[in-house]
């Protein structure tokens, strides 16, 4: 039976989180402001609000998960270190991830000295789930799940990543951050059937803004209570707030966006994939692909030389002679494909 207290390290349980000033009021009308050392004078010369209410409640609605289930952070990496940080015992415990999947995962295990433990996908890129199962062990806290997978695109089996949630009673992360680009059902309407279930999301990928460093976790309230307890006091900034508000007043540019960048994919996989130095595009689920091609350490070499930045995954685990293309505008992917006819 899952047990949320007993995965949560003992000094998180025991920690006294840091008040922020804003919170101590909270529910009362004020208009004299003299209570956190701010200077009275400047257009933004106060702390934005430490829980983000006014976000979180526009998110609400579009994501249809209730506010206390829902984490914004500066990035998914944000709760991706929190996760470590919440739930693993430095040098004890250990985690378990599909492979190949996002880096970052293995970073923040390295730099919150855990036990990273990669297990292979198919060589179709689909999951392995009994694998992944088999490697957890007494101390294992958590599995790292990427749907939309990146860098390989495509989304992995439900009924595999049902199956993990179903039998592994540790925290299970299923990262959605390119589920926006497909019309799969999303775990993050599912939290009430799996109380070990992290989910995230992000505004850089479909939301187009990666620059304003947004991410997102939906969880049961009392995982979002631990990270919340956790991060940092005002860890998303004003300037990042009303901006990510005003994304959401023009959530018509978003859908025409989607439209776009899906109609460039349906266009883009099969050009590439009839250049004689492609041998596999893979099928995506998500706003990039990876295609395997006759070597892709001198092809990613001279895109560079002609102004064309894609990424090269050859040292990746399955990713062998692979680059991951993003669906760029029809201007971008046309001067991609244009250099690459042109490659001898």
């Amino acid at each position: 039976m899952f047990t949320l207290e007993k995965l949560v390290r003992k000094n998180i349980l025991a920690l006294t989180p840091y008040s922020c000033a804003r919170d101590e009021f909270k529910g009362r009308k004020a208009s004299v402001f003299i209570d956190a050392n701010e200077n009275p004078f400047g257009t933004l010369n106060r702390y934005p609000d430490p829980l983000q209410e006014e976000l979180k409640a526009r998110l609400s609605a579009i994501k249809s998960v209730p506010t206390e289930r829902i984490f914004l952070g500066n990035g998914s990496d944000e709760a991706i270190d929190l996760v470590y940080r919440v739930f693993c015992e430095p040098r004890i415990d250990n985690v378990v991830a599909i492979a190949p999947t996002y880096g970052m995962y293995a970073v923040a295990a390295d730099i919150n000295d855990v036990e990273y433990r990669p297990v292979p996908l198919h060589d179709d890129f689909s999951i392995d789930a009994d694998a992944l199962l088999s490697a957890t062990d007494e101390h294992t806290k958590v599995i790292w799940i990427c749907s939309p997978n990146n860098p390989t695109g495509n989304a992995l089996e439900r009924r595999d990543i049902e199956h993990v949630l179903d039998t592994f009673q540790g925290i299970v992360v299923v990262d959605e951050a390119y589920s926006d680009f497909n019309d799969m059902r999303p775990f993050r309407l599912d939290l009430d059937r799996w109380p070990n279930l992290i989910v995230l999301n992000t505004f850089s990928k479909l939301w187009a803004s990666a620059a304003i460093r947004l991410g997102m976790a939906f969880a049961s309230a009392d995982i979002i209570a631990l990270f919340n307890k956790v991060k940092y006091p005002y860890n998303v900034n004003q300037l990042t707030q009303e901006q990510a508000l005003r994304v959401l007043d023009d959530m018509q540019h978003i859908s025409l966006w989607r439209a776009a960048i899906l109609r460039e994919r349906a266009h883009l996989l099969p050009a590439v994939a009839e250049l004689p130095i492609c041998t596999n595009v893979y099928p995506t689920d998500a706003n990039f692909f990876l295609a395997r091609m006759t070597d892709a350490n001198a092809i990613y070499h001279y895109l560079v030389e002609h102004g064309v930045i894609v990424r090269n995954r050859s040292r990746i685990q399955l990713c062998d002679n692979c680059l991951r293309i993003t669906i760029g505008s029809q201007q971008e992917n046309n001067a991609l494909l244009s250099a690459l006819r042109q490659y001898r």
